[in-house]
């Protein structure tokens, strides 16, 4: 099937064979007078699989001059093209996208019969986004009614995939406001010395060992701001202001911390140090003597730069624990983003 090379695109006049191939493969979009007209990426992909034939100036181009044309034509259109190409060898129909850089509809699906259900961003392993613009990317994905997925290109030119979307959070554990508690500060640890306060045994706040409650400083900075805790230290009564200028002081990323720790306990979500998975947070929608942490949780200023190398390694491990990655953007308030990986 011949086309012939218009700038950005490729002219198939034969109608014949542009209505199979528009028909059968989903391939262009048709014009007046019966052609179709292909993106540079569609007729690239035709060409290396043999059924086209692209003439430039009336001479034949191979599939090597194609694509370094379409390089010089189109910023990032080799990533867009292996992205491209991977997931239509898949069995998926693919369509270039004006929005991000492709559309794919459900698995069996054709454009004669069905609407794309993700749109795609096509990116190097070593590009950076901020959570700001994977926020709005994924705000304006889902305000279209489809799903965000990334396909990420490694250096080997091997395609992971993601599926990034905007969580609500909520859950069943308010804070128990029945006694009000008073705690010693020693070093970056509250204690409770005297019983076993409600906030522990209704809110599960802090832990207890031989008979005293440990709070982090988190856990204290929030109760207090609750008034429903006192805290102590050897220069005597501290302020809620004071315990979170203790805070920022004694901790890196306090502030960002508390705010989404404030935001899910808030919530009736039961937040917990996520040390030992390296992220700030375990958190579990009920009480955790009655189910397991459900999700990862780590809370980053909107402008902060991540690389996709930080990110499959918490989705990776969150996986292997049976355990959902959010990101959280800590800005006025608190919004999560889930990073779930895809199989196509």
């Amino acid at each position: 099937m011949p086309g012939t090379l218009k700038e950005n695109s490729v002219i198939v006049t034969d109608q014949k064979e542009s209505s199979q191939i528009y028909n059968k493969g989903n391939f262009g979009y048709p014009v007046s007078g019966g052609g179709l007209e292909l993106d540079l990426i569609e007729a690239t992909f035709l060409l290396e699989s043999g059924r086209l034939v692209v003439l430039r100036e009336n001479e034949e181009m191979t599939f090597e001059s194609l694509f370094a044309y379409s390089s010089s034509a189109s910023e990032g259109f080799d990533i867009r093209y292996m992205v491209y190409k991977d997931i239509k060898q898949r069995g998926f129909v693919v369509k270039p996208e004006s929005d991000l850089d492709l559309s794919v509809l459900p698995r069996g699906r054709m454009l004669s019969n069905s609407r794309p259900k993700y749109l795609v961003k096509a990116v190097s392993e070593r590009t950076a986004f901020n959570m700001d613009t994977f926020m709005e990317l994924a705000e304006a994905t889902g305000s279209k009614g489809k799903e965000l997925l990334y396909g990420i290109v490694d250096e080997e030119g091997d395609m992971t995939y993601y599926i990034v979307s905007k969580r609500e959070l909520s859950g069943s554990t308010a804070p128990d406001c029945g006694n009000r508690a008073e705690g010693k500060l020693i070093k970056d640890r509250v204690f409770v010395f005297d019983g076993t306060p409600s906030m522990h045994t209704g809110g599960a706040f802090g832990k207890m060992t031989d008979g005293v409650l440990q709070l982090s400083l988190i856990e204290t900075c929030y109760l207090m701001s609750k008034g429903i805790m006192d805290v102590i230290s050897e220069n005597g009564n501290m302020s809620a202001d004071g315990m979170m200028e203790f805070g920022r002081a004694a901790q890196d990323e306090f502030d960002l911390r508390f705010k989404a720790f404030s935001d899910m306990r808030d919530n009736g979500l039961v937040v917990k140090t996520g040390f030992k998975y390296g992220t700030h947070f375990r958190v579990y929608e009920k009480h955790p003597d009655s189910c397991h942490a459900r999700f990862l949780v780590h809370s980053v200023d909107g402008s902060r730069t991540l690389m996709w190398p930080e990110i499959s390694r918490a989705v990776r491990l969150a996986h292997g624990v049976k355990k959902e990655m959010l990101f959280c953007r800590a800005k006025d308030g608190a919004e999560y983003l889930e990073f779930k990986r895809f199989r196509p």
